[in-house]
């Protein structure tokens, strides 16, 4: 039976040990999203088709053309980040893709916003591995300044989440949470 490559294991959520064979092909990934990080900070400008061609070497793909960030932006590997139409990622956010962030057509990301999949096991004997999980943000969600997603949480449809916000668990369409941890939040109107 082949042994999945480092890659795959990693976004299937299997723990990865720093001692991995593999795991220099990995770190090769995060030394360019270092790299391409700071170039998209340092940038001197603010025309959008440089700041998203830059961010289109970071990810590995074309971001669509009403794809919308404000750097500076944080990214330990980039090129697990699926950007939709219409997105807007407001300035400070920090992407943890090693796990796959999937953010679809028409999501705002406020400010300093933390999109986390990568997590240790809990067991101390296994703490310097990681285990990754995906997050995918929904048509037309909005994620409030602050909020810090962690791994494997789905946010629905439209939704809402405060600013803030530590959302641990998935959040169904058409839903405002907030909050630590994140729970339903429908305000009196």
């Amino acid at each position: 039976m082949e042994v999945a490559d480092i890659f795959t294991r990693d976004r299937s959520g299997e723990t990865i040990e720093l001692d991995d064979l593999e795991y220099p092909r990995l770190f090769t990934v995060i030394k360019k999203a270092i790299r391409t990080t700071a170039k998209l900070n340092n940038l001197v400008t603010d025309d959008k088709e440089e700041i998203n061609a830059v961010f289109s070497e970071l990810i590995g793909k074309k971001v669509d053309d009403t794809f919308f960030i404000i750097p500076p932006f944080y990214s330990d590997f980039g090129e697990n980040i699926s950007i939709g139409k219409n997105v807007f990622v407001n300035h400070a956010c920090t992407f943890m893709d090693r796990g796959g962030i999937t953010l679809e057509d028409n999501v705002l990301i406020g400010p300093k916003v933390n999109l986390i999949t990568t997590n240790h096991p809990i067991n101390p004997a296994e703490r310097r591995a990681t285990v990754s999980q995906p997050i995918t943000i929904k048509k037309g969600a909005w994620i409030g300044v602050g909020a810090t997603i962690l791994p494997g949480v789905t946010i629905g449809e439209n939704s809402i989440v405060a600013a803030g916000a530590v959302v641990s668990k998935d959040v169904p369409d058409d839903t405002i949470v907030g909050g630590i941890p994140a729970r339903n939040f429908m305000p009196e109107i």
